[in-house]
């Protein structure tokens, strides 16, 4: 255990912190969420709070950061090994898909509050998501070229397909793994 990766089977008050915060962000929003709610989450009045972060934004960007971060790392671990790039790419996708439906998954959550973050936040924040989309470029560009197909345009719309999915899938029709599927022949990725 170390300072900074501390054990997670007995988080420090900081953690307690960070973890209510995020909580508080997903369930009320950006905008309702007070620095003095997170801190009656946790038993910490305003002065002592401020002890275990800077601000409400720097809050905000270091949780938006660790969720895009564990992510990738779960992409990164999922496509590891594998050769194929169509099939590196719907791993990828299978991945993001699973993490876009999992009610406890932060991501959709601080994605949806860009707009009503500051202006100096969301920068950090679409830097930050631009980093990220980085991993699928490159997946994406490692797919022999198709007529007619641009790269970029290709990415965005799969991206964007993959992050609206909490929107509008709803469990009992189809599984995640037949969402998936049907998402990747759409794209005409094979698996």
């Amino acid at each position: 255990m170390n300072a900074r990766h501390p054990d997670k089977s007995n988080p420090s008050r900081e953690d307690e912190v960070v973890a209510a915060a995020a909580a508080l962000f997903a369930e009320r929003g950006y905008a309702a969420t007070s620095i003095r709610d997170i801190g009656e989450r946790v038993g910490l009045l305003g002065g002592s709070l401020y002890h275990y972060i800077k601000s409400k934004d720097a809050l905000f960007v270091r949780i938006h950061d660790a969720a895009l971060q564990a992510a990738e790392g779960r992409i990164r671990a999922a496509i590891e090994g594998v050769e194929e790039p169509a099939a590196r790419l719907a791993r990828a996708c299978r991945v993001l898909l699973a993490i876009q439906l999992d009610p406890a998954s932060l991501t959709m959550p601080l994605m949806n509050d860009f707009r009503a973050v500051p202006d100096s936040v969301r920068v950090q924040l679409v830097a930050r998501r631009d980093a990220f989309e980085l991993l699928f470029a490159d997946l994406v560009n490692a797919l022999p070229p198709q007529p007619g197909r641009d790269p970029a345009i290709y990415r965005i719309l799969l991206l964007a397909t993959l992050n609206s999915a909490s929107e509008w899938y709803r469990p009992g029709r189809l599984t995640l793994d037949e969402v998936a599927d049907q998402i990747l022949g759409v794209y005409a990725v094979g698996s």
